[in-house]
Parts: C-alpha cells; structure tokens; sequence
C-alpha cells in the first residue's frame, strides 16, 4: 500500500502542476484576445515613419514591457525535452503570450495618450530565467517593445 501512495503522490503533483499552468494559460490567453479586439483600432507599424498623421499631431515616446513566467509543469517538461532534444514548444508560446501582452500595453499607451496609431516599432526579448542562470531557475520571457505614436488622420471615403 504504501508503495502505491509513493507512486502516486508525484503524479498528483504533476497533474496538479498541470492543471493550474493550463487554468492559468487559458485565462491569459482570453483575456488577451478581449483586450485585442478593444484596442483594433490602433494601429502599430516598424514603418520608420507615421503614415497620414492627422495636422498638428505630437508624435510620443510610447513603451511596453512584460516578463512572464513558465509554470512548474512545463519546467519539468522542458528538462525531459532537453534530454533528448528538439524544440520546446511550450516555451515558443510562452514567448509569443509575451510579446501579444506587450503589444496591447503598448497600444493601451497609445491610446492613453491619445494616439490611434504607432509607427518604429522596436521589440527587445531575453530570457532572464532558465538558460540565462545555467538552467537553474525558472524560464522567463522578456519581451519590451518602444515606438512613436502619432494621431492619424482619419480616411476621407
């Protein structure tokens, strides 16, 4: 019996582990899908320059930054996959949650400052974590965006 419970109880941690990552994911992930469809009016470009900026417009400083966090269960994977090898696909989207979070900061930015459009998108991203402390500590995304925002000029039909 006792044999049984020492067998389980690390597959309960694991699958608790789980659970909570993924509760946690889903959360994200559709609370960035609302905040995306509110902010679709903004427009963000790597274009140098503002396209049709509206007369008298003051372009603006806008910046955004987000470090996130792997959880425990895709920690413990990325070791197993790193035994063997290949690309982890749990921390490409931990990467791409990052950036998507930067992103609607800095279109919330924009718009703050009451701007509809950003134009020079820079993206910086690191991992500050995991392999950046020899694969001691827990993988974290880095992802900081700059740009300009500018009003735009509303299309004429």
């Amino acid at each position: 019996m006792l044999d049984l419970i020492v067998l389980l109880l690390p597959i309960a941690g694991l699958l608790l582990w789980w659970m909570i990552g993924s509760m946690t994911e889903h959360g994200h992930l559709a609370s960035l899908e609302r905040r995306e469809r509110e902010l679709a009016g903004i427009e963000v470009s790597s274009l140098p320059h503002p396209s049709s900026p509206a007369p008298g417009s003051e372009p603006k400083l806008v910046t955004a930054e987000v470090v996130l966090a792997s959880d425990g269960f895709k920690t413990w994977v990325f070791g197993l996959r790193n035994l063997f090898g290949g690309e982890s696909k749990s921390f490409s989207r931990l990467y791409q949650r990052a950036r998507r979070e930067a992103v609607v900061r800095l279109k919330t930015a924009a718009r703050d400052a009451g701007c509809n459009a950003v134009c020079n998108l820079r993206v910086e991203s690191a991992d500050i974590g995991g392999n950046a402390n020899g694969g001691k500590a827990m993988p974290m995304a880095v992802c900081a965006l700059s740009g300009t925002a500018y009003r735009r000029e509303a299309p004429t039909p």
